[in-house]
């Protein structure tokens, strides 16, 4: 199962990696792949996708799931 979500708020590597920390601490996350140009994040695994949403705005950014 993959889950994509749109994340705004990233401006450089740093904020890339935070996005990426946040989204593999949630449980059922086997890989996280975040792009910053795009402002997207894919995510692989059988996780909760509200709790990648909040994970991500729990960082600091924001975070929506493309539909």
């Amino acid at each position: 199962m993959t889950t994509e979500l749109i994340v705004s708020g990233m401006t450089c590597g740093h904020c890339q990696t935070a996005v990426t920390k946040a989204l593999q601490s949630v449980p059922g996350v086997e890989d996280a792949a975040v792009n910053l140009a795009e402002g997207t994040a894919q995510v692989r695994g059988p996780a909760d996708p509200q709790a990648l949403v909040a994970a991500v705005r729990d960082e600091g950014y924001g975070a929506q799931l493309r539909q």
